[in-house]
């Protein structure tokens, strides 16, 4: 993806370390997703992410999966074991802990809707359920997939909503996550009319680091976070995968702030 911080953000992390890796960014198309996951094992690396839109699709290409990939059905992390590539998740672990020490936000028993279809909306209910929320609802433009998705709440009241319904249901919602691409390109994820101050507002979207939506929910008086803070919990979890030692948290965070910040967004393609 084009507008990935990732390379910044594990670049920061190898040298902080002192280890001689380099993280590369590749753009591949869903046709030659196969062949790309395969020169993996033919270059030696030692693992890679997975970005939208191929989270679901890889897994089909590789040897074995861990828990939290097989229970969502989503991988954004490889690892090589010898020749084998083990696809995991740790949108689960970046989001939790972004919810947790970022946001300072306790879920349990609230009333979450989340916005998407795709792996990072698996990844925000399954970790919904795990920090007790209340109820999830998943909103999607097709039912059948929002129902899909709340699907991977095992032990949580989840349930779906049509877009449209959702937009008119806010009130209803104690936290809102948008996990769609929806804000990248400046639209608003969903109509903010329901919002206000008793809501809590979590998009994804990293860059820009203000969307249209948590603009629209500061102003109505919610309190809203970008996905900067899950980027770099989520890199930090795959760090540990790869490298097998601590991630050095701090110097990812400054890295990823830098980098955005350096974005001017008169030139910079979405």
């Amino acid at each position: 993806m084009g507008h990935s911080l990732s390379p910044a953000i594990h670049g920061a992390a190898f040298r902080s370390l002192g280890l001689d890796w380099v993280y590369l960014r590749f753009d591949v198309e869903p046709e030659a997703l196969g062949a790309a996951v395969a020169g993996l094992r033919a270059l030696g690396a030692m693992g890679a992410n997975v970005t939208m839109p191929h989270k679901e699709t890889v897994l089909e290409h590789l040897d074995d999966l861990s828990g939290d990939a097989r229970s969502v059905g989503a991988v954004n992390t490889i690892q090589r074991v010898g020749d084998r590539l083990i696809g995991h998740n740790t949108d689960i672990d970046g989001f939790s802990r972004m919810v947790v020490e970022d946001v300072g936000l306790d879920v349990a028993g609230t009333r979450c809707l989340v916005l998407g279809a795709g792996g990072a909306a698996r990844a925000a209910v399954r970790a919904l359920e795990r920090l007790g929320a209340g109820g999830v609802t998943v909103a999607a433009r097709r039912v059948e997939q929002a129902e899909r998705v709340a699907a991977v709440a095992d032990g949580t009241n989840a349930n779906t909503l049509g877009w449209d319904e959702a937009e008119r249901k806010l009130g209803a919602f104690d936290v809102v996550v948008n996990a769609t691409p929806l804000g990248m390109k400046g639209e608003l994820a969903i109509a903010s009319e329901g919002l206000g101050p008793s809501h809590v507002v979590l998009d994804l979207i990293y860059d820009p680091p203000t969307t249209p939506l948590v603009a629209a929910a500061r102003a109505a008086g919610a309190r809203a976070w970008s996905g900067l803070g899950m980027l770099v919990h989520q890199a930090a979890a795959s760090f540990r995968i790869w490298t097998g030692s601590e991630p050095p948290v701090e110097a990812m965070s400054a890295a990823a702030l830098h980098a955005v910040g350096r974005r001017d967004p008169r030139t910079e393609s979405r």
